[in-house]
């Protein structure tokens, strides 16, 4: 659909006078009435727009497959997911997997575990490892998203799912789509970070497997998740390049990876916000912007 001047008039000037996302918002709930739901359309939007946090965990669920295309199945899935939900965990309450007083970030790992039948005996329990910290991590920052446990572990379950499956052979080349656009952005900063050692330590799993959940807050990482669970892993490259480029100054003067490494891992909350709006900015630089019609 060719861009419309009067609405790009229209959204500058409500931007300007505060009211940005007011079209967009319109615009989503226009989409949220199509019943079947048309999921292209849903993702474009993702990926053009912030999601309103008032829509954002249904329109997460949609796409995720947690709820189908058809409106008027929602109620009776959703109430298929609960007593999912609920046999699953008297399961393991029941194998003493877990109790009242065992974190609800580990009840989700043990409830995703036993789904995906790799749950080991009770007496083989271990700390968990690194793919268990990357679900523990996403579970944290999911749980401060979502009120609902049961809309938790459906969306952490899913997300995961999702990512590995359509991700998983990208993610071990996103840090050289890193070191490309840094190249592009900052040849001075990529020079210093590859000399002091820094370029092949830094923090990819934490940017790249956990999606940033446990570097952002989550007000800011909700929006970087929005394009995730719409079809981007590309966004996850264009959030650490700002991070570096926003930390430009503080990173030259570190000469010791160790140092750059320990920065990154504990980078300031104030301004994330900010940092993902420019990145979500260079990703439409780079990659362009989906222009289906909205």
């Amino acid at each position: 659909m060719a861009d419309d001047p009067q609405r790009n008039f229209r959204s500058a000037y409500y931007e300007k006078v505060g009211f940005r996302g007011v079209e967009e918002k319109k615009s989503l709930e226009i989409l949220l009435k199509d019943n079947p739901l048309d999921l292209e359309k849903l993702s474009t939007f993702s990926q053009r727009f912030p999601l309103p946090s008032m829509y954002r965990i249904h329109v997460w669920k949609v796409l995720l497959g947690i709820l189908p295309p058809h409106s008027d199945s929602h109620t009776m899935v959703g109430s298929y997911r609960k007593e999912q939900y609920q046999d699953i965990l008297e399961a393991l309450e029941v194998m003493r997997y877990v109790n009242s007083s065992t974190p609800s970030t580990h009840i989700y790992l043990r409830m995703f575990q036993l789904e995906s039948q790799v749950l080991a005996r009770c007496s083989e329990t271990s700390a968990p490892d690194e793919e268990n910290e990357d679900f523990l991590s996403i579970s944290r920052a999911m749980d401060e998203i979502v009120d609902d446990p049961i809309d938790c572990y459906w969306l952490i379950k899913c997300f995961v799912n999702q990512f590995h499956t359509k991700f998983g052979d990208s993610i071990p080349h996103l840090p050289k789509s890193l070191e490309h656009y840094l190249s592009q952005e900052d040849p001075r900063l990529l020079k210093h970070l590859k000399n002091t050692g820094a370029l092949a330590q830094l923090p990819y799993g934490l940017w790249f497997r956990r999606c940033f959940a446990g570097c952002l807050p989550e007000s800011s990482l909700q929006r970087v998740w929005d394009k995730v669970i719409s079809g981007s892993c590309k966004i996850l490259v264009f959030v650490a390049l700002e991070i570096l480029l926003s930390y430009k100054i503080m990173l030259l003067g570190i000469s010791r990876p160790e140092g750059v490494v320990r920065f990154l891992c504990n980078i300031p909350q104030e301004n994330t916000d900010a940092i993902v709006t420019k990145a979500i900015d260079l990703w439409h630089k780079y990659c362009g912007t989906p222009m289906h019609a909205v």
